[in-house]
């Protein structure tokens, strides 16, 4: 389920910390899904509890997960999860989308490319 590349330059932390992402914002891991104890899941991976305590910390920041106190910690719902991730990427896709309207992309054509992603197009 969450597992750890040791060759990936990223922290452990934000390895875990985009793995329970994935699998919430899937559907792997559906609304009040209990997530391995922070003790656990350090166990099982063999690195510091601290460090999934920290991934799990900045996920319930985030929205991810929640944890109830003597019962653990769980998936929090999609719908709000999804949300939370759009309000992440879309200052970065207006960056994007920026940088190519600068760069002289046709606008049909940029819409074009964001419509097939959903199987549907336009015409020029």
């Amino acid at each position: 389920m969450i597992q750890i590349n040791y060759r990936d330059t990223r922290p452990f932390y934000q390895q875990i910390k985009d793995n329970v992402r994935h699998l919430v914002v899937s559907g792997a891991l559906k609304k009040d899904d209990k997530l391995p104890s922070v003790r656990e899941l350090a166990a099982s991976l063999a690195i510091n509890p601290n460090t999934i305590q920290r991934a799990y910390r900045e996920l319930e920041n985030e929205g991810y997960i929640y944890t109830l106190p003597g019962k653990g910690t769980f998936a929090a719902e999609m719908d709000h999860t999804n949300q939370i991730r759009q309000q992440e990427l879309l200052p970065q896709f207006d960056k994007i989308v920026s940088e190519l309207l600068y760069l002289s992309m046709p606008v049909n054509e940029l819409t074009n490319r964001i419509l097939s992603l959903s199987g549907r197009r336009i015409q020029a």
